[in-house]
């Protein structure tokens, strides 16, 4: 459901007051750039960026930052917004491999949402849920740890499931049949055919 690359992508999005084209200038600074001091919930993976809006609509008092590593997915989040006004989001176009670059202990919260979920044994250190970004994630964020997750991939979902754990994320929450009220478009998609969606919450 990846969306198909658009032409001029890269231009189309610079032009959006929601796209922060330099992030790695804010490490440690955010907070400065919102211009307040409300937490700070990222989403990797954010896609056409409709669960990210809907939360920052909902939500006014906490700024969001979606994350997406490929820009033609970011023409149609920002469109999404354009109109908006929202001053509590923001996006960036980067690689969430090199995320402890951009943030510095000030993340509330972490979104993954329909993660790619690499089910090659030899993929394993690119699942967002490896140790391997786990130590990342120790990097930026402010006190508590808190990731919620929602994924289609039963296989996947197993194993975050006890890759958080073993790395000392206590479960907050687990829904092996979760509906949300906000949804992801992948997640529109899913619940239509009946698939189910598995939803995690977990603090270190």
């Amino acid at each position: 459901m990846r969306l198909k690359h658009i032409k001029g992508a890269k231009e189309i999005i610079s032009k959006s007051p929601y796209l922060i084209e330099n992030p790695k200038e804010y490490k440690g600074k955010w907070k400065e750039l919102f211009n307040n001091d409300n937490d700070i919930y990222i989403e990797i993976g954010t896609g056409k960026g409709k669960f990210i809006t809907s939360l920052a609509i909902k939500n006014p008092n906490i700024n969001y930052i979606g994350i997406e590593k490929f820009d033609s997915p970011l023409v149609m989040a920002t469109k999404k917004v354009e109109d908006l006004n929202l001053k509590n989001l923001k996006f960036i176009c980067f690689d969430a491999s090199n995320i402890d670059e951009v943030f510095d202990k000030e993340i509330d919260k972490i979104y993954l949402t329909f993660s790619d979920p690499w089910p090659k044994k030899r993929h394993t250190k690119r699942r967002l849920t490896s140790p391997l970004f786990l130590e990342k994630y120790d990097k930026i964020f402010k006190n508590v740890n808190t990731i919620e997750m929602k994924t289609d991939n039963d296989d996947f979902f197993e194993y975050s499931l006890v890759s958080l754990e073993e790395y000392g994320y206590k479960v907050i929450e687990v829904d092996n049949d979760f509906d949300d009220e906000i949804k992801t478009e992948y997640e529109e998609k899913f619940r239509s055919l009946g698939k189910n969606i598995n939803h995690l919450i977990v603090k270190k």
